[in-house]
């Protein structure tokens, strides 16, 4: 740590003695310019040269336009990809194209100063937000980009949220300091606070608005510049050493803000703190390069107690070539990610599915992190979490929607698999079962002398966790266009549940029609959209309906019994279980099984059996039919007959639990949304006065340039038309909340009551 006078200290040397200030020298111009290369020549890096990123955002922060600037200035490209014009490298799906939106992530790799970067662009629509969970959960490290006139939204603090989960290490990039209302402080604080992180600042940009033209690089104390024009595509920048820049101002500015960065650094890292008091225990701040400070940065930022952040303009060229830089320099490479998988299976093979897609010709497309060992072709690999083994036919590095041949592939990268038809996303992949045995034996070894092994996810076998996927909160039913085509919906439907965790498909057992769940409208009509376009059918969706809960209203205890005659068998079952509610604060939890008595008493397969039957009946509850939550089930006693199948005793566990789920007096929980609203002053009214008739609840109101943004928790499809299309609104999951008894009774009167009104 260093305190005031430390700070004193460093301020004063900074203006007094920093190398670059100390005299004048003759104007030196460098313009660095970057060549392009094939996209075949792609790096064969050693694991210390790989980068495995991720870019991360809210909706329209441009996260899409800085990853085609990205692939453009590194060679991939010959041309710059707009998402207007519908032509980005990333964005291929006729759906993206469109919409001008990301739907689903895409994985890309290039190269940059004899580094492999493998890229996967992310959604920033929290409809999708399960497409940037599961890329989090196996990348290194993230650029969270962000739009600099409106700072940290909706989305940026989910996805943030998503990358702490897994702690991925990021760095942050102001995009759009050329549009109006566009403000680095503003963005600094809005990080600071919303996001509870420090934010170091290592570029100010130089101009405001429409007027920015580059940047001062706090780190090496010099001035990059673009200046765009017939010609110049932002592939050349002008870097100048800022004693050579005649703006007392910026100079004075920029030492002050680099005192801040210094002091900031001292304070998260130790071994700053040590260079800064070297010596006779006075500040020495001439005797620190760039290139400390570069390195006191990668260690912050790996250790996740800073954020470096830059500044830009994807759309306008300006910015990108330094991103890239602090890319290389701050993240960390793979060889820090799975160490603790490595250690299990040393040298073989252990890769980790995190994506499935589906290719007309190919089948389906499984995309994999390998942790450890080498991946090839035509070879057999085992399936930890399937306990099944699978086939490679082919290997391949993704390049958005094109593809290349490999003939292997090895830890630290990312791949492609052609040939795995029993693999899910979150399962994890091994040479064989032996080597399964031999990571057991190596993580016995290394508990014995007290390691904690925390990324298993399985007790059994050596496997990473799956995914975290969020319920669905949407669902309405979906019908093919005859019933001769009902199999084909049926087939496509399961190909887009193995690719989307968050889509969930069920059969309604009184209507018998297809019911799809999932994250939100858009989620939804995407997916028919995929139907038609991919499927070549044309489906059409019933009304968008509410995903509500269940849960009990009380104490109840309910005793059930089975006696039936099959065949010359006689079958005799007894189950008594009880209901008690849990305490949600506003979180879902499951309902939880517990036996009261004896359970050395029973057979595990009866248990089983019991617990099966309980959670069956637990999917739908007694009022409306929607899952059960938020309570404890728990079996008093069993009493089997001899000879009783367990198809029994799974029956009238499952009676027992209706009948007391409904004698408990069960309430209905509705989903609370947490909402940001972006308006004009104009409309303000009209959208206050709909949250309020929706039981929305304002919890804040921020003036946002020369807009108002309103932070509410409730649900709302309709500001759009209470605005007249003005306002944009994202919308997420917050908590279920019990109704009250009034609007409880007014949804049972609704659901229930048959209209007969047109008949």
């Amino acid at each position: 740590m260093i305190g005031v006078a430390g700070i004193n200290c460093i301020r004063k040397l900074m203006r007094l003695a920093h190398p670059c200030l100390r005299g004048r020298r003759r104007h030196v111009y460098h313009y660095r310019s970057y060549s392009g290369k094939s996209r075949t020549e792609i790096v064969e890096a050693e694991m210390s040269r790989i980068r495995n990123i991720g870019i991360m955002a809210h909706i329209d922060a441009g996260k899409t336009t800085t990853t085609e600037r990205m692939l453009y200035y590194t060679g991939f490209t010959r041309a710059l990809g707009d998402v207007d014009d519908g032509d980005t490298v990333m964005d291929y799906m006729s759906q993206e194209r469109q919409r001008g939106i990301t739907i689903q992530s895409a994985a890309i790799s290039f190269n940059w100063r004899d580094h492999r970067i493998n890229l996967i662009d992310t959604p920033g629509h929290v409809d999708f937000t399960v497409e940037v969970e599961r890329s989090l959960r196996v990348l290194d490290g993230a650029v969270a980009v962000f739009d600099a006139s409106a700072g940290v939204e909706a989305q940026t603090l989910t996805v943030w949220r998503q990358a702490d989960r897994y702690s991925v290490p990021r760095i942050a990039f102001l995009n759009k300091m050329d549009k109006t209302g566009a403000s680095l402080e503003y963005s600094i604080n809005s990080i600071r606070d919303k996001l509870k992180t420090v934010p170091l600042v290592l570029q100010l940009p130089i101009g405001i608005e429409k007027t920015f033209s580059g940047m001062v690089d706090l780190v090496s104390m010099e001035k990059l510049t673009w200046t765009l024009g017939p010609g110049n595509d932002g592939s050349e920048y002008q870097t100048t050493p800022l004693q050579d820049v005649d703006d007392a101002e910026l100079q004075e500015r920029a030492l002050v803000e680099r005192a801040l960065l210094i002091e900031q650094l001292a304070e998260l890292d130790d071994k700053m703190a040590e260079l800064l008091l070297s010596g006779d225990g006075t500040c020495d701040l001439e005797s620190i390069p760039a290139e400390e400070v570069h390195m006191a940065l990668q260690r912050v930022t790996c250790a996740q107690t800073g954020v470096p952040v830059l500044c830009g303009s994807s759309l306008k060229n300006k910015g990108v070539q330094p991103l890239l830089d602090a890319i290389i320099r701050y993240l960390p490479d793979p060889q820090d990610k799975g160490k603790e998988l490595e250690q299990l299976y040393e040298d073989s093979l252990c890769a980790y599915a995190f994506k499935i897609t589906h290719h007309k010709q190919r089948g389906p497309l499984t995309f994999l992190r390998i942790y450890s060992g080498t991946i090839t072709p035509q070879s057999t690999i085992y399936n930890v979490s399937r306990d099944c083994t699978e086939r490679v036919n082919r290997l391949l590095l993704v390049f958005a929607d094109e593809y290349r041949e490999m003939a292997s592939m090895s830890a630290g990268n990312i791949a492609m698999v052609v040939g795995l038809k029993q693999t899910y996303t979150g399962d994890t992949l091994v040479t064989s079962p032996s080597a399964v045995v031999s990571a057991k034996k190596v993580r016995g070894q290394l508990q014995n002398q007290g390691h904690s092994i925390s990324d298993m996810g399985d007790e059994d076998a050596p496997v990473l966790a799956g995914l975290d996927v969020p319920e669905p909160v949407f669902f309405c039913t979906i019908e093919a266009p005859s019933m001769s085509k009902q199999q084909e919906l049926d087939a496509a439907l399961v190909n887009l549940q193995k690719e989307d965790p968050s889509l969930h498909v069920k059969i309604d057992p009184e209507t018998g029609q297809t019911v799809l769940s999932g994250m939100g409208e858009l989620h939804l009509e995407i997916i028919q959209d995929r139907i038609l376009k991919e499927y070549k059918l044309e489906t059409h969706l019933g009304p968008l309906q509410v995903a509500y809960r269940e849960t009990v209203g009380g104490t109840a205890q309910e005793t059930v019994t089975v006696d039936r005659v099959l065949g010359a068998q006689k079958h005799h079952a007894v189950v008594t279980v009880s209901v008690q509610p849990v305490e949600l604060d506003g979180q879902m939890r499951d309902v939880g099984v517990y036996f009261g008595l004896d359970r050395r008493t029973v057979n595990r397969e009866v248990q089983t059996a019991v617990k099966t039957g309980i959670a069956s009946a637990c999917t739908q509850g007694p009022l409306l039919g929607y899952p059960v939550v938020g309570a404890e089930v728990t079996v008093d006693s069993i009493e089997v007959g001899p000879g009783t199948s367990l198809a029994m005793v799974s029956a009238c566990a499952a009676q027992a639990t209706q009948k007391v789920l409904k004698k408990s007096g069960g309430k209905i929980l509705e989903p609370m949304m947490m909402l940001e609203i972006t308006t004009d002053e104009g409309h303000m009214r009209s959208v206050l006065a709909d949250l309020s008739q929706r039981r929305g609840r304002v919890t804040e109101v921020q003036s946002r340039a020369e807009s108002r943004v309103v932070m509410a928790e409730g649900y709302s499809t309709a500001i759009r038309t209470v605005t007249s299309g003005q306002a944009t609104f994202t919308m997420e999951l917050f908590r279920y909340e019990e109704m009250t008894s009034l609007d409880q009774n007014r949804l049972l009167k609704k659901m229930t009551t048959f209209d007969v009104e047109g008949f």
